[in-house]
């Protein structure tokens, strides 16, 4: 009997807001660090680009061990180009 399956979306939008998306089928239980791996988007950004703690599923933090549910969109999060303290003093000037 054939093991089950999950269809994953991974997706990344780099600074110019091109947006890189690739689906991938992975075996049941498989993990959000599994499915960046396998659909082989971590080959196309820059090094540093797949950080651990900039890592979601439909805008909600997780870790890079998370578990995946079959349809889950896995997001790769660009850093911050401002730290939001930072904007709001400049703000205020």
């Amino acid at each position: 009997m054939a093991e089950p399956t999950m269809r994953i979306e991974v997706i990344h939008v780099d600074w110019s807001s091109r947006v890189e998306r690739r689906w991938t089928e992975l075996p049941a239980g498989s993990t959000v660090m599994q499915a960046i791996e396998a659909c082989g988007i971590a080959s196309m950004l820059p090094v540093a680009a797949v950080d651990s703690a900039r890592l979601g599923i439909f805008g909600r933090k997780v870790t890079p061990d998370q578990l995946l549910h079959d349809g889950d969109r896995v997001e790769i999060y660009r850093p911050l180009a401002l730290d939001p303290k930072e904007a709001r003093r400049l703000r205020i000037r």
